[in-house]
Order: C-alpha cells, then sequence, then structure tokens
C-alpha cells in the first residue's frame, strides 16, 4: 500500500510510474488495485481486465480498458491515431508497424493526464490477449513525466507467463503464521479452535482463503484434512470453494455465471445468450446476494478473478459448449468465430473460414500473435491436409512478424511436412532457418536454406539465388569456410541465373580461411553482396538497412551515414518501431565514426532502449557496442567493461571480439600497452576479418610501445592491402600511420598527416596520427613542428572527450615547453545535456512542437516538455526561440 501510495503521489506532482504486482491467487493483488482506485478518487481512472476466454483476441484488452475514453483517439497524432484506432476497431484498420498501438496508449494516457492525473488499472493480466499486453507494456516503460500511474496484477502460479522486463515488480508474499492467526480471530470467532487451527493451516497465510474458507465451513463445504498435512494446491482449493458455493444456485444463476464468465462481461451480449439457454436478468439477484457477480456500472463483474475462473472451469464440457454456440449466435466479428471454435470439438471447415477471416481482421490492426493464434487454430479445424498445411504456414509467418521466433519455428516445422507448395516451403524454410542462426545453429540454418533452394530452383530460380546467398551469408557469419563452396557449386549444378557471383562470392570467402587471408578478400566478396542488394529488387527499411551495413564494412561511413539518416527519418515517420533499432545502431556507428560523439550517443542510447523494449537481443549487443567504444576513446573503464562484458556474454562469435577489441582499445589509451597487445594478437586471429580489420593499427601501435614492432608488421601489411582495396583517403592515412610507426621517415609520415584525413575522415583517428607524429617530430628535436601537430590532437581530444588521449597530448606539448592541460569542462553547453535532452534540444530548435518531438522520439509530450525544462537552465536560455543558436552549423554530415 505504501508503494501504491507513493506512486500515485508522484503522479499528482507530476512523475509517472508503473508497477506490476505477482502473486499466487487471493495472495491480495486485487485489493491492493481496489485500494489504489479508493484512493485515486481526484485521479482519472481508468480500468480493464484480462478475460481467459478472451486471450486469442486482438486488442480485446486493451478494448475493455480504454472504452470510457475512445472518444480521445482521434486527436492522436495521425498514425498513431489510425493505428490505436484500428486496434481498437473504431476506425477501418490498416497495417503497419505493430508497435504505434503502444505509443498511441502512452500519448492517449498522457493526453488525459494533461487535464488531470491518470491512474490506470488492469487485472489478471496473464490472461490478456498479446497484442493488448504488448501495447501496454511499451506504454509501461516509456513513462516518465506524465502524471501516469499504470498498475498491473499478474497471477504467476497456475496461470501463463507474463514476462514484462523493464517494468519494476512487487511480489506479494503469504501472511506470516501470527498475522494470519489475528485476521482468521476477526472472520471466524464464532468457529471452535480447532476449526480455526485447521483452516489457518490449510490457508497457509493465503489471505482469501483466510476470508473464504470459514464461510464454507459454516455451510459445511469444508472438508477435514488429516492432522499436519496441507492441502496441496491453495489455488485450487479456493477454486472449489467458489464452485461449490456457485454449485448451491439455481440452475438459471449457474448458466448466467456461466455465460458472464465466458464472455467478457458485456451484459447485452451476456443476457442475449443466456436468454437462448434459458435465463434471463432476474437470474442474476441470487449471484448478487451471494456477492459473486453483479452488475458495476455499465459491466458485469465478478468479485474476484476467481470466481470467474471457478464458474467456468467447474462447469462440464458440454455446459460450456452450448455456452460457447449461445455466444457465437448473438456475436459477430472475431468475438463470433472464436466462440464457433470454442464450441467445435472436432474437423469444421466451415469455423475453420470463419478464424482465417478473423485472423486477416487481427493482421489489419496490427495483432501479429492473434494472426498467428487464429490460423493455427483454424488449422487444427480443418479438415485436409493441404489446408491444414497453408493455415500453419501463415500462423508461422504471424508469428515470426510478432517476434515470437520459437513459437515460428514450431509452426513452420509442422507446416512443412504438409505444405506441398514449393514455394511456401521455401518461407517456411528461411522461419526455421533465422531461428537456427539465432540460436548459433548456422549450420542447420545453412542447409535448411540449400534443401528450400534446390526445391525452388525450377519453378523460381530468383527465389532460389536469393536463399543461397543466405546460405553463404550464414556460413561466412559463423566462419564456417568449408561450406561456402558447397553452396556455389549447389549454385552451377542448378543452372541459376547469379551463380557467377555467388561463385565469386565464395572464392573470397573460402580465401579468408587460408593463412594469407585478409580484411581485402573479405571486402571484395562484401562488394559482390553490396552490388546485389542494390540491384535485386524493390529496396524497402530493412533492404536499406542491409545495403548501410554493407556500407559501413567497406568502410564508405559517409555513403551509410547519409543512408542512415534518410532510414532513420523514415522508420520515424512510418512509425518503424521493429526497424528502428537498426536504423539508429547504424546511424550511432557511422555519427561515431565521423566525430559526433554526443549524437552518437544518444542515438546508440535510444536504440538500446527500444531494442530493449521489443526484444531485439542481437541489435541490443551491436547498440552496446557503440557505446562501449565511446566509453573506451573517453576512458570511462568501469561503463566501458561492463557493456563489453554484456556484449561477450550476449553476442555472437564476431561481436565477442569486438568486445576484446573495445577494451584493448580502452587498455592502449590508458597506457597499459601490454595487456592491449595481448588482447589484439588474439582479437586478429579471428575469422572475420572485416570485424577486425579496424583493430589491426591499434596492434601496430601496441606492439612499438612494448619494443616488439615485429608482431605488428603483418597486421600493417593486411591493413595496408585493405586500405589500398577500400581507396578511401582516410584508410590510407592510417595505413602510412602504421608504417611510419614501424620506421617510417619524414616522407611516410607526410602520407598520414592529416591532410589526407580530411575527405571523410575520423576526428579520433586524426588526431591519434597527429599525436604520435608530434611524438615523433619532437624526439627528432623538431618541437616547434611538433607543437602544431600536438596542439591540433589536444583540441580534439578535448572536443570529444577523450580524456586518457587528451593527457598524453598534453604530456606531449609540457616536454615540448608549453604548457597546457585537458579541460574537464565540456567544450559547449550542448555537452552538460543527457543523451535524451539533446535529441528533444535539436529537434525543438528546429521548430517542432513538443507532439511532434514526442512522436519522432516515442515519448510523451509532457515528457518531452520536461526535458526542455531540464535543459533550459543548463543552456542558459528560457525560451525555444533561443535554441538555434546554441545548434552547430558545421559538419552538416553528421545532421540525426
Amino acid at each position: 500500500m505504501a508503494t501504491i501510495d507513493r506512486l500515485l503521489r508522484g503522479a499528482r506532482d507530476g512523475t509517472s510510474g508503473a508497477l506490476l504486482l505477482r502473486g499466487e491467487a487471493g495472495i491480495g493483488k486485487t485489493a491492493l488495485l481496489d485500494h489504489a482506485v479508493a484512493a485515486a478518487a481526484d485521479l482519472h481512472v481508468v480500468r480493464g481486465t484480462g478475460i481467459e476466454t478472451e486471450r486469442q483476441l486482438p486488442f480485446a484488452g486493451l478494448h475493455l480498458l480504454l472504452k470510457s475514453v475512445t472518444g480521445r483517439v482521434g486527436g492522436l497524432p495521425d498514425r498513431q491515431a489510425r493505428a490505436l484506432g484500428g486496434a481498437l476497431g473504431l476506425v477501418a484498420p490498416v497495417e503497419g508497424d505493430r508497435f504505434l498501438v503502444g505509443m498511441g496508449v502512452l500519448t492517449l494516457l498522457a493526453d488525459l493526464a494533461e487535464e488531470q492525473p491518470v491512474l490506470c488499472v488492469v487485472d489478471d493480466a496473464q490472461w490478456l490477449d498479446h497484442a493488448s499486453a504488448e501495447a501496454l507494456l511499451f506504454a509501461a516503460r516509456r513513462l516518465q513525466e506524465e502524471g501516469i500511474v499504470m498498475l498491473l496484477a499478474a497471477r504467476d502460479v497456475y496461470a501463463p507467463a507474463f514476462p514484462a522486463p523493464g517494468v519494476p515488480e512487487l511480489t506479494l508474499a503469504n501472511l506470516p503464521r501470527e498475522a494470519s492467526a489475528r485476521l482468521l480471530a476477526k472472520e471466524a470467532a464464532d468457529l471452535p479452535a480447532h476449526v480455526r487451527e485447521q483452516i489457518l493451516h490449510e490457508a497457509g497465510g493465503n489471505p482469501l482463503a483466510l476470508l473464504e474458507l470459514p464461510a464454507a465451513q459454516r455451510e459445511g463445504q469444508l472438508a477435514a484434512e488429516p492432522h499436519g498435512v496441507r492441502a496441496a494446491s491453495i489455488f485450487s482449493r479456493m477454486q472449489q470453494t467458489f464452485a461449490d458455493r456457485i454449485a448451491t444456485l439455481p440452475a438459471a444463476t449457474q448458466t448466467l455465471l456461466l455465460v458472464a464468465a465466458a464472455d467478457h462481461g458485456d451484459p447485452a451480449s451476456v443476457f442475449a445468450a443466456a436468454k437462448l439457454l434459458g435465463a434471463d436478468v432476474t437470474d442474476l439477484e441470487p449471484a448478487e446476494r451471494q456477492r459473486l457477480l453483479g452488475m458495476s456500472g455499465d459491466a458485469l463483474v465478478f468479485r474476484h478473478p476467481l470466481i470467474r475462473t471457478a464458474a467456468y472451469r467447474g462447469a462440464t464440457v458440454s455446459r460450456r459448449l452450448a455456452v460457447h454456440r449461445a455466444l457465437a449466435d448473438v456475436l459477430d466479428g472475431d468475438r463470433r468465430a472464436w466462440h464457433l471454435a470454442a464450441a467445435t470439438t472436432g474437423p469444421d471447415e466451415y469455423v475453420a473460414v470463419e478464424l482465417e477471416r478473423s485472423a486477416e481482421s487481427a493482421r489489419r490492426r496490427g495483432g501479429h500473435a492473434a494472426v498467428a493464434a487464429a490460423y493455427e487454430r483454424a488449422a487444427n479445424l480443418s479438415t485436409d491436409h493441404h489446408s491444414r498445411g497453408r493455415r500453419l504456414a501463415a500462423a508461422a509467418r504471424a508469428a515470426a512478424d510478432a517476434g515470437q521466433f520459437e513459437r515460428a519455428a514450431g509452426l513452420a516445422d509442422d507446416a512443412a511436412d504438409l505444405v506441398a507448395d514449393p514455394l511456401v516451403g521455401a518461407e517456411m524454410a528461411r522461419i526455421r532457418a533465422g531461428l537456427a542462426d539465432e540460436r548459433g545453429s548456422a549450420t542447420s540454418a545453412r542447409q535448411l536454406l540449400a534443401e528450400a533452394a534446390d526445391a525452388v530452383a525450377e519453378q523460381a530460380p530468383d527465389l532460389a539465388t536469393g536463399l543461397l546467398f543466405a546460405a553463404i551469408e550464414t556460413a561466412w557469419s559463423a566462419g564456417d569456410f568449408p561450406a561456402v563452396p558447397t553452396v556455389a557449386d549447389q549454385a552451377r549444378r542448378l543452372c541459376l541465373p547469379d551463380a557467377a557471383r555467388i561463385e565469386q562470392v565464395a572464392v573470397h570467402i573460402t580465401g579468408l580461411s587460408a593463412p594469407e587471408g585478409s580484411a581485402a578478400e573479405a571486402s571484395r566478396a562484401v562488394r559482390l553482396l553490396f552490388d546485389r542488394d542494390l540491384t535485386s529488387g524493390p529496396i524497402g527499411l530493412r533492404e536499406n538497412a542491409k545495403i548501410a551495413w554493407w556500407e559501413v564494412l567497406l568502410g564508405d561511413y559517409v555513403a551509410a551515414h547519409r543512408r542512415a539518416v534518410a532510414l532513420e527519418r523514415e522508420c520515424r515517420a512510418q512509425g518503424a518501431i521493429g526497424v528502428l533499432p537498426r536504423a539508429l545502431m547504424l546511424l550511432a556507428r557511422t555519427q561515431l565514426w565521423l566525430g559526433a560523439h554526443r549524437d552518437a550517443r544518444a542515438s546508440a542510447s535510444e536504440g538500446a532502449r527500444i531494442a530493449q523494449d521489443i526484444g531485439q537481443s542481437r541489435e541490443l549487443v551491436f547498440l552496446r557496442a557503440v557505446l562501449a567504444h565511446l566509453c573506451a576513446i573517453e576512458g570511462d573503464e568501469q561503463n566501458c567493461r561492463q557493456l563489453a562484458t554484456d556484449m561477450g556474454a550476449h553476442g555472437s562469435a564476431p561481436s565477442q571480439s569486438r568486445a576484446t577489441a573495445i577494451t584493448a582499445l580502452l587498455d592502449l589509451g590508458a597506457g597499459r600497452h601490454e595487456a592491449a597487445l595481448e588482447k589484439l594478437l588474439a582479437v586478429v586471429e579471428g575469422t572475420n576479418k572485416l570485424v577486425t580489420v579496424h583493430s589491426l593499427p591499434d596492434l601496430v601501435e601496441a606492439a612499438v610501445r612494448v619494443g616488439r614492432p615485429e608482431l605488428g608488421w603483418e597486421a600493417a601489411r593486411q591493413y595496408s592491402d585493405w586500405a589500398d582495396h577500400s581507396a578511401h583517403p582516410w584508410a590510407r592515412a592510417v595505413a602510412a600511420r602504421c608504417e611510419a610507426l614501424l620506421g617510417g621517415d619524414e616522407e611516410t609520415w607526410t602520407r598520414a598527416v592529416p591532410l589526407h584525413h580530411h575527405d571523410a575522415d575520423s576526428p579520433f583517428e586524426r588526431a591519434r596520427t597527429q599525436l604520435l607524429h608530434g611524438e615523433w617530430l619532437r624526439r627528432q628535436h623538431r618541437r616547434i613542428e611538433a607543437r602544431t601537430m600536438l596542439r591540433s590532437a589536444l583540441q580534439i581530444f578535448e572536443r570529444l572527450g577523450a580524456k586518457l588521449w587528451a593527457d598524453r597530448s598534453s604530456a606531449e606539448l609540457r616536454a615540448t615547453g608549453e604548457n597546457r592541460s585537458f579541460r574537464t569542462e565540456g567544450a559547449d553547453a550542448l555537452g552538460r545535456l543527457t543523451s535524451q535532452e539533446r535529441q528533444v534540444v535539436q529537434l525543438a530548435a528546429k521548430g517542432h512542437s513538443n507532439r511532434d518531438i514526442g512522436t519522432q522520439l516515442f515519448l510523451s509530450p509532457r515528457t518531452v516538455g520536461y526535458h526542455l525544462y531540464n535543459a533550459y537552465p543548463k543552456l542558459g536560455v528560457s525560451s525555444r526561440g533561443e535554441l538555434s543558436a546554441l545548434m552547430p552549423t558545421a559538419a552538416p554530415r553528421t545532421e540525426s
């Protein structure tokens, strides 16, 4: 109660919070929700509950929760209004990113909170349909400064799992024996002491049992347990207690209770269906007297969720089937289809077709999990193998779209043996291969793709070609080089139109397994894949993200940045939250390289939050890599090592190599050259040369620093080859720096100096070159020239916040006779802002309203206002109009 009261006080002060109450049935979750509602008389309360029998209906839970405020949906930003309105059946559904509905929920609640703080309460959340749960949790994780409290309650015993990562939880424990005895003494003072002892023993500290079992005893429904033996399950005991009480009611009242339990409590549909079964509204009275079911506002409400469970599960199968048939007769649309399915016990093509219609309706509203459920149930009701296989395949596709990859793979496995169409079989193979690759079974993934290519080669040669390219990429990323020629042989055997390109890619990748395998060889393979993706068909968001990734691997950071900026804008415009983490990762990666470190941190931080919210673990690893790299440059030892550890624990072998390389860079900056060299020697032994290529110059520097230059010769040669192949001036400048470190002369340093870094370079690499060149000049007793280099390096390191590297530059400057130390203050006012404040300020400076900014950053308008309120004093301004003057005007290529 204290925790809930604290959240409510915060809402009154304008802050937000979410809390998930967990515990067994009867432990007090509903009572705490009731307490919150009672304590929130001055708040706008929206309340809903999960319904077990409607768990497959898309957005059924959301509809119950928001039915009193649906009139406000039209005032949301356009895309959110269409997404949420379509989900709730207010407007024609449109296909789109499924996370837009969650954003619509957040904005709707925030709009309500502009007028009055909001309390949002959901009981029995474990029974929410997947789409509603996803939308509510998406909104809950983004609550900040709106004045909203979201309270969820979920049973965690004898119920489906309700994972809610990122939402604070409070698990309710059973009452201790002393407290239980006090409560029982109040509730059962009229019962003999030995009976109270029996109840105390059976209840096991469960509050609902302590309240209900005395009544059951008085009604003669409490069977004695052997002394010292506790009932196996308080859940089943309480369910039986309520079932026994329901059994004493008139038959028509029992029927009415069962209909209400099978529906979501809408009186019109409940009474209409009950009438078909011989019951009417007058039969509600006995249930009301027993405090089992009653009217609350415009809904029929069970006093406790367990009563609903007892009413439904305590009925015979034949009575349940009859109730579902009656409800199907009085309902339409999705609810009718699902009640028909619940009333069907064997194959029925008519019901299967109705479920297909329901699935397609759910698809238009973005309820992909509901699509999967409807198609899977339709498959189970199918009367022939062909229809069953087709529907299982559709279910697998929808499950994959919903991010339920394990389920998708299982459905695809089931469909594979039944699907006659090779094209559908190929799609199932892609789904199964994707999950196998995610699990680390690259060999299985490649085999699935290769077998599918064989099956469709004659009918769809272009599809077969795409499958084999995917097989090659899978083998390459797993380091399974011997498998690559097999794929090329298959392409040649099948006479595929792009077999020659596949063979060329295979030749380059296979060469990586040889001792002389190099990043230049890997670049040739990537170039072929890059050219193919540019010309292989329509380029959507995901295809653009893949092309940008190829550009990053090829070292073309300017082109990759341009593409990433456009991709990120398009993702925001379309509300494509599923692709946005990849777009933000690419943007952050290129911003880091181009020297926009604060922008890179903002992009990576936002991307990591979204990736974690929507379960994109692979993207989260990539985004953490950017954040770890920034920490390494800045000398933030603790955060760098923590992020690198997370990368290693949850990433693939290439990600683990990158984590090691990042900590090696941290060691290099801190002067721990031996440690850096040891790590880098291990990193460059890896087979993914394009992951390790940027570590080669670090290895050369570490080797020279410890007096073992011979350990850097091969690394310098490989990097030089890659730089020549890439043809990027910055890469050639870094290659020249490596050569100069290993014993070069003035002419070598001249090729490495910043003149050759200016075109699309990394300021950090440019400053490193200047620092090393300045050190060399000082050792040559050319102090005046050395100072020029070292001053420039120091300025760049200071601007980037690279303290350890700036300290080294300062030390070198002092050695030349000039005294200058690292500035601890940020180089500009924007440096005082948090990542999110910086994003908000940048958009506000461009003239966007709080509502527009919230739509782009997936925040509520009120949270945007909060960030601006905090940013103004840090920036020394008092209004939006002053922000544009603070924005940097240089380097337009790094805008985000």
